[in-house]
């Protein structure tokens, strides 16, 4: 299958796994706690950050939004929903300051969400587990014309046999994952990685909301072309992801024990290496 050119990166099988730090709604509305997170994954050096994008009218009903929930930005449900949204004037800081950094791009919930991100240039579309079954944000997200990036969590396999119908295959790279936050080892199935790229023949990665690097690191091992996986500073922040998210030591130890597994794959041939020949003459006794 052939690689997929996103920015600067080209990611398919063989090629260096693109290693996705998803700040998503971990800001919690603040954009200096934001660069802070862009800073981090740069530093670690992930290819690429992500954040989410909503248009709270549109993605939520009226009673969902007046429903009582306590929050840092008021009583109601509607008030963390709009309290966790950047508006025109973040984004712009956003992509500002990432340009000098790494890429960005976003889950986009609605197609209004795709046309305010599209102004931006974003390399690539993420769809969320949550939106693959909204053929219509499907089809608005593909005419972008942009490499999409589709989560397959909480869908069974007919649900992303339509999906991929709909958005068709061309530059299109599928995320094997488990929707549950945080997410348990026994849930995660990694065989499903194989299963899917066996299916769909595109490309196939993995989004973890575990808490641990371990299964990441066996996806990378098994073929996965992308990892993402949720970011913070703190997972004792208050946030409904934090508790699923990597902190900065965890991160930095993604990246580099990515490319380590990468480094120690090899190319399947059997051989004696030249420093075995010291080793294989000291302790063989016999041949």
């Amino acid at each position: 299958m052939d690689a997929i050119k996103i920015g600067t990166q080209m990611v398919g099988d063989g090629l260096p796994c693109f290693i996705v730090a998803e700040i998503g709604i971990n800001h919690n509305g603040d954009i200096d706690l934001a660069k802070k997170l862009i800073d981090m994954a740069a530093v670690a050096g992930c290819g690429a950050v992500k954040f989410q994008k909503r248009t709270v009218e549109v993605v939520y009903t009226p009673e969902e939004l007046a429903a009582p929930r306590e929050n840092p930005f008021g009583p109601t449900n509607g008030d963390l929903k709009r309290g966790l949204e950047f508006g025109l004037e973040d984004y712009r800081e956003i992509d500002a300051y990432c340009r000098k950094k790494i890429p960005w791009f976003a889950s986009c919930w609605d197609e209004g969400a795709v046309d305010f991100i599209e102004q931006f240039n974003p390399p690539c579309y993420k769809i969320a587990s949550a939106s693959l079954t909204d053929d219509a944000l499907l089809r608005h997200t593909r005419a972008k014309g942009k490499p999409i990036i589709l989560s397959t969590g909480m869908s069974t396999l007919e649900q992303v046999d339509h999906a991929v119908e709909v958005l068709g295959k061309q530059d299109l790279i599928l995320l094997h994952a488990c929707s549950t936050y945080p997410a348990f080892y026994e849930e995660l199935n990694l065989r499903v990685i194989g299963l899917l790229k066996e299916r769909y023949g595109v490309p196939v990665g993995y989004s973890g909301h575990e808490t641990g690097l371990p299964s990441s690191l066996a996806a990378a091992a098994m073929g996965a072309v992308v990892v993402e996986r949720h970011v913070t500073l703190d997972r004792s922040m208050w946030g409904s992801d934090q508790a699923a998210s990597l902190e900065p030591n965890g991160v930095n130890r993604l990246v580099r024990d990515i490319r380590l597994v990468e480094k120690s794959m090899g190319d399947g041939v059997k051989r004696v290496i030249e420093r075995e020949m010291p080793v294989m003459k000291k302790l063989r006794r016999k041949g």
